[in-house]
Formats: structure tokens, C-alpha cells, sequence
């Protein structure tokens, strides 16, 4: 069914009826489609509910487009990211004009299903802008980060999954929640991988967010845990280049004191909570995709 929904968003692009921006959006990769496919297995795969699961995949290419632009990354996926092909300027305005499709589709949804959804894109750019301010120093509030990673990652699966659950006529809550947990997880994992993957497997270098300014929860935890001189270093080390000697340290650090285990503990309690939630529910399809959630390639 997912072919479907590949079929919609080349439809909703192609109704643009401008080749130059197709032909650009064709080359956004279109990675695992997770919230499309969280749609199909909680709603099935009628007309509204590819139409809302297209419409919600665009505008997650939408986010990503920007967010290439602010963390200057020219690869996405392992190929050429869009504002690496076409520049800055041309990448923003192709991410607005994928929102601006994307909420012109939207409308003749079901109203609460295009109020869930427009209300996750808020959410999205605040989290967004956060991410931003928070990597301008060196963080370590446990809980402006999970606020930040809710808003920027898991309120767009959260939607996915609410709006899906509205369309099929199912608990909303439920849903919402497993969605949300879903989301945060992701990110938890995705920022626990920047540390222990290699740079091959990332697509870029190891470490790189704690270079870039972000203080994960993996960091977060460290610095709790590190002497008073040692919290100072760590500080130092922050938003630059590290030497061989000092991802050493840094990786020498966080096996010291657990702090991987630690942050995977949270994030697979969250899965796990997800988990529970559906098998109540009698979902094995989102069981199991939330099992992968948390395997990957630890």
C-alpha cells in the first residue's frame, strides 16, 4: 500500500504543474515513509487515509528540506541533500511549496484530522527554532531536550497516528499516545546512534552532533555523572571540531559510567509502554513496528 501513497504525492506534486520543482522533488529520498505506514496499519488504505498519509509525508519532506538548510548537510540518506544540488535559497522555497500543497490537500480532509495535523506542524517549527537556540550553548536540562525532540520529531508521528485513528473511527488517545512514544524514541535512538554507529554507517561523522552543538540525552547524562573538572572539559569540547584524543575520551567516558545503557533504558521504556498499548488494543502490525523502532543496528 505504500506504493500507493508514492502514487498520491506524485499526483498532488504533478498537479503543480511546474516540471522544474517535480523534477527536483523526485530526488528527496523518501526514507522508511513510517508515518505513511503507521496510517495504513491503523486506518487500512482507503482514499482518505492515502491521501492524509501522502499529505503528511510531504510535509515531513518539507521539514527535512529546511532543516538540511540550518544544519548546512549537504547528504541526506547517503545522496546529494537538495540544498547540495540546487543551493540554499531554492531548498527553502521547495520545502514552502511542498507545506503549501500539503496544506492545500489537507483541507478537504476531515476537519479534525487537518487540525491534528496543522497543529504538529506548529509544533514541528517551534521545536525546530528550539533545536537552534539550544545548540548555541552548552545544555543540560533533561527536560527543555525532551520537550525539544517531542516537538521537532514526534509531534508529526503522533499526528500520523491520532489522524489515523480519527479516519478509522478508533480511541484517538491511544493512538496519540503510542505515536508520541513512538516519536520520542526514534530520536532518543537516532541521537544515541550519532555516538556508538561508525561514520559509514551514519553517513556522517561520528560524534557529529555533540560538534554541531546538540546536547542529546546520551551527554545530558554524562555530565551528571563527571567530576567538576571533568564537566569542564566536556564543556570545552563542545560545538568544535574534537580531536582522535578527545572522542576518545568522550566515548572512554560514556562507557565508564553506563550512559548509553542508561539512555537506551528510557527510550526502550517508552517502546515498551507503546508496545503494551496495542497489544491491549489487538495491534500486532504496530507491535511490530515498534520492535524495529528499537533495533537498529546497536
Amino acid at each position: 500500500m505504500l506504493s500507493s501513497v508514492e502514487r498520491r504525492i506524485e499526483q498532488f506534486v504533478a498537479s503543480l504543474e511546474e516540471p522544474e520543482i517535480a523534477e527536483s522533488i523526485a530526488k528527496i529520498p523518501a526514507g522508511k515513509r513510517l508515518r505513511a505506514r503507521l496510517m495504513i496499519e491503523i486506518a487500512g488504505s482507503g482514499q482518505s487515509v492515502i491521501d492524509t498519509a501522502a499529505i503528511i509525508e510531504m510535509i515531513h519532506a518539507a521539514s527535512l528540506l529546511h532543516d538540511d538548510v540550518i544544519d548546512d548537510a549537504f547528504t541526506r540518506r547517503g545522496v546529494a541533500s537538495i540544498n547540495a544540488l540546487y543551493g540554499n535559497k531554492s531548498a527553502i522555497m521547495i520545502g514552502d511549496i511542498l507545506y503549501s500543497k500539503a496544506f492545500y490537500e489537507l483541507v478537504d480532509i476531515d476537519r479534525f484530522v487537518a487540525k491534528v495535523v496543522s497543529n504538529a506542524v506548529v509544533q514541528l517549527s517551534i521545536g525546530e527554532r528550539k533545536d537552534v537556540a539550544m545548540s548555541e550553548h552548552f545544555s543540560v536540562d533533561r527536560e527543555a531536550y525532551i520537550t525539544m525532540i517531542y516537538q521537532k520529531t514526534a509531534a508529526l508521528i503522533e499526528a500520523a497516528s491520532e489522524a489515523a485513528a480519527i479516519l478509522a473511527g478508533k480511541d484517538r488517545e491511544i493512538y496519540r499516545t503510542y505515536g508520541r512514544n513512538l516519536g520520542i524514541a526514534f530520536q532518543m535512538i537516532d541521537d544515541i546512534l550519532d555516538i556508538v554507529s561508525d561514520s559509514q554507517t551514519l553517513g556522517k561523522p561520528a560524534l557529529n552532533d555533540f560538534v554541531e552543538g546538540k546536547t542529546t540525552l546520551p551527554y545530558i547524562y554524562l555530565y551528571q555523572e563527571l567530576e567538576s573538572d571533568e564537566k569542564e572539559q566536556l564543556k570545552a569540547m563542545h560545538r568544535r571540531q574534537l580531536s582522535k584524543s578527545e572522542q576518545e575520551w568522550i566515548l572512554a567516558k560514556l562507557s565508564e559510567h553506563k550512559v548509553i545503557e542508561r539512555a537506551k533504558k528510557e527510550a526502550f521504556s517508552l517502546i515498551e509502554e507503546a508496545i503494551e498499548l496495542m497489544q491491549k488494543a489487538g495491534e500486532k502490525g504496530l507491535e511490530a513496528i515498534a520492535v524495529k523502532m528499537v533495533d537498529r543496528s546497536f
